[in-house]
């Protein structure tokens, strides 16, 4: 102990200790002392060293110290002064003044430490447990040193805190302490967390915190609250900006209708605070980071709309119009108005109805253009205004057609200030940039909206009594073109680049307005002149501007000028200006400084007035016009023509292509009608077969039926045995008549048989001529044809199925008729030549059947594959260019229709086979029958005949 009162006690006698030796004494007390007050007291002595030693304590203390963190968790006390030793090496002290050197060494150090301390992640796990700790002088340097830590290395702390369980949910539980110190010094703890991790604001996000801030901020009074509120509120900005994810788990928490009491003033506004401001301004921030112009276009829309139905826009549109309000929250909420209102219609419609309270009451969009072209009023509440203005044109028709309407001359009221009437009054004024914002602002009421640029140039100007009105593009150009008013009023370069934009903007896209800007004479011979020059390099940026002017009276020239057409003006650049310096002239814009600033965002921001000189829309538009312009001066009228007759040229084609395709589509309609009359002939005939089925079937339990009863009587009755002698003879006189029918029938299978070889040799020759065919484009008639007879073909088959079904109802009614005699009969037998005769015809009508059935599903395929070839060849025809190309594809086709064709020449020979197997069977039947038949047509069929012999039995 006496080595601790010499340290922290009076001085002893003889030389004292060093700094460093002090504390390398400390850390060996701490290193190797047993008892806990030891150890305390030496860490407390490193404490009150810390900050004057604070390069000795890092370095020989830190180890010691992360130790005693370690082993020592049960007393709270030495836990604290372990941690206030740390947080005292490691922050960076920025209450105390010190020079720039002092100030850089003092980072270095706690970078350095910091970096020495995350070495080994699980410090940081080891400090998130001291969260835990409910003891306030554990807990609180807790969170000061991993804040101290975050503001050194954000980054790699941010990646521990990341991949530690529960490391998020620990810090949220801050700020539920009931301590306000805690509470407090955790929203600085956070703030520093959620910068620029995205991840890490998502877990925060989804811990409430949205919740928690909130209830924080009405606690402390919400904008009249104090710096808490402000932590909060910074906090608040961390999670939403850039956050897609966050900002709807925002609006769906219905978070935003929580916002809009923030900004209910009062009447009162003569004591703003200092804070009350800053709380203000970051509330409204927030808002702005909602309906940001750089989120996605639906989230933005989504906020808008939320903030119309809670009443919050009507709330920012109270404090635009009210009195007291200091100059940087007005400017902010004209800011925060204008991108609430960017592309929502609904909002823009609500802001044009807003007066301001006054009388009579005026619109606010005059009260804040009057502000705008008033030179005595705060830059930025001029920029601001002009934002809010091109905000509420931007994609609104309505309101652009509004804002023309007052400059017509049948809507101008001379007891009433109107929109139109001040951005006259600041395009023509003597203060160059109230030039510059009433052109840029007039030029968003023209932005992609030919109808308002036709009906301004009605517009008509009174400049002086006696003296005939002037139109107000004409009067736009004489500022440009005539010496004595340019040396008066448009010398700035600021006036005549707005003049300028406004222009471009005006006759862009619009070729009446290129007429009646060409009508004057002076104008082209002014801007050639200004291009041709040699000028300094605040003029290069005019040079470029009438450069674009120019070409875009090219690009867009109807011709309807004859001094001024588009050749005559290309001419004219080759002759003034060349057509390689004017294409140089026209690249000073995009080049320039200011020109990459302006198209960053659309917020007009700008740190001085004489740097305001482009807008974000225009740079779109140079963007836009740049290398059509360049490509029509180079190009010659040649090359026109040639454009011209390709377009001619293409035309003809779509015209042909449209004509083709309401072909296909006649001859896809008539496929699929021929496709519908051979589906319903199929089910017809599967109909049919399953009749005829049906009705063989019943003949043969008739037959069955037959010779049972034969059986029966023959049993009953033997002396019937003498009459089935007679009607034995009565079958045999029977057998001429049925020789004489099996004759005729034979003939007729043998002309059908002719019929069909006859139809072969057809099929050979369309084989034939399709191959013949393969290299030349086959008419769209010869598809027709071809589709006529395959229709004939077709109907005959359909004529012979229904014949064959007369006959087989024909055939059963004999059967019935035959049953019934034989029922009736009670002695001898039927005629059982009757009953095989029928039989046979039965059987041939049915092969007959198959047979066609076959030939019509043939044809079918025949039908689609001659149509499939049809519509190649048409499309052959149409493609000129690719002629040899669908040559090919034409023969691949043709040889599938050949092989198509030689499958159904395969068909028919089958079908003649059956047809010769079933003459066989009838030459048989004839033999049976004792009939004499020639042999040289006898085919070699007698196992098939046989089988058939077997099967009529």
């Amino acid at each position: 102990m006496n080595f601790f009162r010499g340290v922290m006690g009076g001085q002893a006698a003889g030389p004292q200790p060093t700094g460093a030796e002090t504390i390398q004494k400390l850390c060996d007390r701490v290193a190797s002392s047993t008892l806990l007050e030891d150890r305390r007291d030496a860490v407390r002595a490193l404490k009150s060293l810390s900050k004057k030693y604070r390069m000795e304590v890092g370095t020989q203390a830190m180890d010691h110290l992360i130790n005693i963190l370690q082993t020592d968790r049960s007393d709270s006390e030495i836990l604290g002064y372990a941690l206030d030793t740390l947080y005292n090496v490691i922050c960076n002290d920025e209450e105390e003044e010190q020079d720039e050197t002092a100030q850089k060494q003092a980072d270095d150090l706690g970078a350095k430490f910091t970096e020495a301390f995350i070495q080994d992640p699980e410090h940081i796990t080891l400090l998130l447990t001291m969260l835990e700790e409910f003891d306030f002088h554990v807990r609180w340097p807790a969170v000061k040193l991993l804040t101290a830590l975050l503001r050194n290395q954000c980054v790699q702390l941010q990646s521990i805190i990341l991949v530690s369980p529960m490391g998020v949910s620990r810090l949220m539980d801050l700020l539920a302490d009931s301590r306000e110190v805690i509470r407090n010094d955790g929203l600085l703890l956070l703030q520093q967390l959620t910068k620029g991790n995205a991840a890490i604001q998502k877990i925060v996000a989804f811990e409430n915190a949205f919740e928690r801030l909130l209830d924080i901020i009405t606690e402390e009074g919400s904008s009249d609250g104090g710096i808490v509120v402000e932590d909060c509120l910074l906090l608040l900005r961390n999670l939403l900006k850039n956050n897609s994810s966050n900002q709807n788990f925002f609006k769906e928490g219905s978070f935003i209708q929580r916002m809009k009491p923030w900004f209910e003033v009062g009447d009162d506004n003569s004591g703003w605070s200092a804070q009350k401001v800053t709380n203000l301004h970051l509330m409204l921030q927030l808002v702005r980071v909602m309906v940001s112009p750089v989120n996605s276009p639906g989230a933005s829309a989504s906020c808008q709309k939320s903030m119309y139905q809670c009443g919050l826009l009507q709330q920012l549109c109270t404090i635009l119009m009210a009195t007291g309000v200091p100059a940087d929250i007005l400017t902010e909420t004209i800011n925060t108005v204008s991108e609430v209102i960017r592309g929502s219609q609904v909002n823009q419609d609500y802001f044009a109805s807003v007066n301001a309270p006054s009388n009579p009451p005026r619109p606010a969009i005059v009260v804040l253009l009057m502000s705008m072209v008033n030179e005595r009023q705060p830059f930025v509440l001029r920029c601001a205004v002009l934002y809010c203005f091109q905000c509420f044109l931007y994609k609104n028709q309505k309101g652009q057609g509004e804002i023309v309407a007052t400059l017509l001359p049948s809507t101008i009221d001379a007891n009433s200030i109107s929109a139109g009437q001040l951005l006259c009054g600041g395009l023509f004024s003597a203060d160059s940039l109230s030039n510059w914002c009433a052109s840029v602002a007039l030029a968003h009421a023209l932005q992609d909206n030919l109808t308002q640029k036709e009906q301004l140039l009605r517009v008509q100007l009174a400049t002086s009594l006696g003296k005939p009105p002037v139109s107000l593009l004409q009067q736009c150009t004489n500022i440009l073109s005539q010496g004595d008013k340019i040396s008066r009023r448009g010398s700035k370069v600021q006036t005549r680049v707005g003049l300028l934009m406004l222009l471009c903007t005006w006759i862009n896209n619009c070729p009446i307005a290129v007429t009646h800007f060409l009508h004057n004479q002076e104008n082209v011979p002014f801007l050639t002149a200004q291009i041709s020059e040699n000028l300094g390099e605040d003029e290069r940026l005019v040079q470029g501007l009438c450069a674009l002017l120019l070409g875009i009276c090219i690009y867009y020239n109807d011709n309807s000028l004859e001094n001024y057409t588009k050749e005559k003006l290309k001419q004219l650049i080759e002759k003034r200006i060349g057509k390689e310096n004017f294409v140089e002239k026209l690249g000073f814009v995009t080049k320039h400084e200011l020109y990459s600033r302006a198209a960053q965002k659309p917020q007009p921001v700008f740190p001085a007035p004489d740097q305001m000189l482009f807008d974000h829309e225009f740079t779109k538009l140079v963007k836009e016009l740049e290398g059509v312009i360049t490509k029509a001066v180079h190009k010659s009228s040649e090359d026109e023509k040639k454009e011209e007759e390709v377009k001619k040229t293409l035309e003809q084609h779509d015209n042909i292509v449209t004509q083709y395709k309401e072909l296909i589509r006649e001859q896809d309609a008539k496929i699929q009608e021929l496709k519908e009359q051979v589906s319903s002939m199929t089910s017809q005939n599967e109909q049919m077969q399953a009749t005829m089925a049906q009705q063989l079937s019943q003949i043969q339990q008739h037959k069955d039926q037959y010779n049972l009863l034969k059986l029966k009587l023959g049993k009953e009755n033997p002396s019937h045995a003498n009459n089935s002698l007679g009607d034995g003879a009565h079958v045999n006189g029977m057998q001429t008549e049925e020789v004489a029918q099996l004759r005729e029938e034979m003939e007729e299978l043998r002309s059908q048989h002719a019929l069909l070889q006859a139809q072969l040799g057809e099929k050979d020759a369309m084989i034939d001529s399709l191959r013949s065919e393969g290299s030349q484009p086959t008419e769209s008639a010869t598809g027709g044809s071809d589709n006529t007879e395959l229709l004939k073909e077709l109907e005959l088959l359909r004529s012979q199925v229904q014949s064959q079904a007369a006959e087989i109802t024909q055939l059963k009614s004999d059967n019935e008729n035959l049953l019934r005699g034989a029922e009736t009969e009670s002695t001898g037998a039927a005629p059982s030549g009757d009953f095989s005769s029928n039989a046979t015809k039965m059987a041939e009508l049915e092969s007959r059947l198959a047979a066609q059935t076959s030939e019509m599903e043939s044809l079918k395929e025949e039908v689609q594959g001659l149509t499939e070839g049809r519509a190649q060849l048409e499309q052959q025809a149409a493609s000129a260019t690719s002629s040899a190309a669908i040559l090919q594809t034409e023969m691949a086709k043709l040889e599938g229709d050949l092989q198509e064709s030689k499958k159904e020449q395969d068909d028919l020979l089958m079908l003649l086979a059956d047809q010769d197997q079933k003459i066989q069977s009838l030459r048989q039947r004839l033999k049976d029958l004792g009939e004499t038949v020639d042999d040289e047509d006898e085919l070699d069929t007698r196992d098939q005949t046989d089988e058939d012999d077997e099967d009529e039995d």
